[in-house]
């Protein structure tokens, strides 16, 4: 049973409702192991650090305390002693920047970094970071930000006429591209003793044995499945010297794999979006299907006295309802059906990607449907 509030067309119930990606029963298609797999011990650190944007053309902070202390505080490294309260804070923002340093990055090297505001600016366009260190979990500097932000947004018009604003995306947060120079490196190690772990970003057991074999195929006993997420690869002899580590590691991630795909259905019920792997199935099962829609709406219609009269203006309002009820339809799913016979049942059926969601529900308490269903 559906409500339609009066400003609620059924042309724009049409946005609301999404649509069902479903991947169809092709043959799986090999990857490279290098895609599925990471070398344990090449992980990123994730970096912050506290800083000023400035630049900002009045759209910084208010006289909030803390952009009011840390630009007092600013001045004063370069000797200006400036007092709190004569401090104008318009066209500066207190800013947070985060970053992640990846693995096998030297001192000099550059890294990416996002700007995001920490008070209440209206916008960082045109602002331009100041030189600010970025800190890991143990509290020391691994790298140092500085340069103009580039924004994926803007805002204008604030102020104008009527004070129509305009604004796209989120100006409050940007990006500046190699912005940040490392100043401590992180010591990565990936063959400790001539072994190499392969972690899988999907742990599982089959593509584990997979990633193995294709390894033994092109190396012999060079490498052993131990759990579902861990691949142990030991270097031959013949790569042990003159870093050839590296080449062996080159020839190990291009090998080719056809990674195990978990039957799962996943549900977005504020996007109204579905997406279910190819290895989906149900089991035999009827599934039935209506809908009943009421639409209220309300009409406001003005009556007007004679000329001259001493009568006064009036409104009038009125009510209309009106009530349709969806023919509804019964129908049977075969026995071990794929996801494609599935999406192609329900769409014959004229079900919405809304009702598609309380279809897999249901299914899933019934136990039909033979797949993980993840709700979001």
């Amino acid at each position: 049973m559906h409500f339609l509030p009066t400003s609620l067309k059924p042309a724009g119930c049409a946005l609301l409702l999404g649509g069902l990606l479903a991947l169809s029963a092709l043959p799986a298609r090999a990857t490279r192991i290098k895609d599925v797999t990471m070398v344990e011990g090449g992980r990123d650190n994730q970096l912050v650090g506290y800083g000023l944007v400035v630049g900002l053309a009045g759209d910084g902070d208010s006289k909030i305390n803390f952009t009011v202390q840390s630009v007092a505080n600013m001045l004063k490294r370069f000797g200006v002693n400036v007092p709190a309260a004569d401090i104008k804070s318009g066209s500066v923002a207190a800013v947070m920047i985060t970053a992640d340093l990846g693995p096998f990055r030297h001192t000099g090297s550059r890294m990416d970094v996002t700007v995001s505001t920490l008070g209440d600016a209206k916008s960082l366009q045109g602002g331009v970071l100041l030189q600010t260190p970025l800190l890991g979990a143990d509290e020391k500097v691994y790298a140092v930000a500085q340069g103009p932000l580039a924004l994926g947004g803007f805002v204008g018009g604030a102020g104008g006429g009527g004070g129509a604003t305009v604004q796209k995306n989120h100006p409050t947060v940007g990006t500046i591209s190699g912005g940040a120079i490392v100043e401590r490196e992180v010591p990565t190690q990936f063959a400790p003793n001539g072994t190499v772990n392969l972690l899988l970003r999907s742990p599982d057991f089959t593509t584990a044995s997979r990633v193995a074999d294709a390894i033994n195929h092109k190396f012999a006993g060079a490498a052993l499945a131990k759990d579902a997420s861990t691949v142990s690869v030991y270097v031959p002899v013949q790569y042990m010297t003159d870093y050839k580590e590296v080449d062996f590691m080159t020839a190990v991630g291009g090998l080719d794999v056809v990674p195990d795909q978990v039957a799962r259905v996943v549900i977005n019920e504020r996007t109204g979006t579905i997406i279910a792997t190819s290895d989906v199935r149900i089991s035999k099962v009827a599934i039935s299907h209506g809908s009943l829609t009421i639409t209220i709406a309300s009409n406001t219609s003005t009556s007007q006295p004679a000329a001259l009269s001493n009568g006064q203006t009036t409104k009038d309002t009125s009510t209309q309802t009106d009530v349709q009820e969806g023919k509804g339809s019964f129908a049977i799913v075969d026995d071990n059906p794929t996801i494609e016979k599935i999406a192609g049942a329900l769409n014959a059926m004229g079900v919405t990607t809304r009702d598609m969601m309380s279809i897999f529900q249901a299914l899933k308490q019934a136990g039909a449907l033979q797949a993980e269903l993840v709700m979001e």
